[in-house]
């Protein structure tokens, strides 16, 4: 359920269970792990095939769970996907076209761009029948779109479109094709991307991100000073 095409400096992941509405099992999110981890490429672009972007945890895996399954075991697998799409070193983005749901949305929120067209909707249906997003999405929701938005979109349940989706700051831009922002990034340099992800990822204390930055820059700088004299030498 998880095709990876990788294409130049970009690794295409495809959410590819259409029929389904690329809802996403336990394989699945193993599959996808692995193609995020050590990509060969600057830029990963994860989509979804169909109509769809995702629309979460598969029902028949959740109904497993709910009928004595291995709660915990779910919930971490989630998680380290998750975290396996912040972590990665390259920069992963999500193309959101369709629906977005429950784990979608918080896989989607683990990547580094959220890019939706104007058909993307967005969605966290799991209060509507007693659950939560718990793939780190009380963590990353919050971080992204802030408090207030996030207690309205989880508590409610309600469906939002890009439009509004945009407005809270849950996605960056709106397009018709997210490709087009993929190829944008994909074009810069690839050690700059890796450099720069690390430091806004970080999640340390103002001190350690300073002391990272310094770090990277430094590499960025020695990595790159041929080409930083030809520009001045130009300027």
């Amino acid at each position: 359920m998880i095709d990876i095409d990788d294409q130049d400096e970009v690794r295409v992941v495809t959410f590819d269970r259409p029929g389904r509405r690329n809802a996403i099992t336990p394989a699945g999110l193993e599959a996808l792990e692995a193609a995020v981890r050590d990509p060969p490429a600057s830029v990963v672009y994860l989509r979804g095939a169909g109509d769809a972007f995702c629309a979460g945890a598969d029902l028949e895996t959740v109904a497993g769970v709910a009928d004595g399954g291995d709660v915990e075991a779910f919930v971490r697998r989630g998680q380290r996907t998750a975290n396996a799409i912040e972590n990665s070193p390259s920069v992963v983005i999500a193309g959101i076209d369709g629906a977005a749901r429950g784990g979608g949305v918080e896989l989607a929120l683990a990547c580094d761009m959220r890019i939706a067209t104007p058909q993307a909707t967005f969605a966290e249906p799991g209060v509507t029948f007693g659950l939560f997003g718990a793939w780190g999405g009380t963590v990353r929701l919050p971080e992204t779109v802030g408090l207030g938005d996030a207690l309205d979109f989880s508590l409610s349940g309600r469906v939002i479109d890009s439009r509004n989706a945009r407005r809270i700051g849950l996605v960056s831009r709106v397009v018709e094709d997210p490709r087009t922002v993929v190829e944008q990034v994909a074009e810069n340099d690839p050690t700059a991307l890796e450099k720069i992800k690390t430091c806004l990822r970080s999640r340390t204390d103002e001190k350690q991100r300073e002391d990272i930055e310094v770090a990277a820059f430094e590499t960025l700088v020695e990595t790159h000073a041929e080409r930083l004299k030809e520009f001045a030498d130009s300027s």
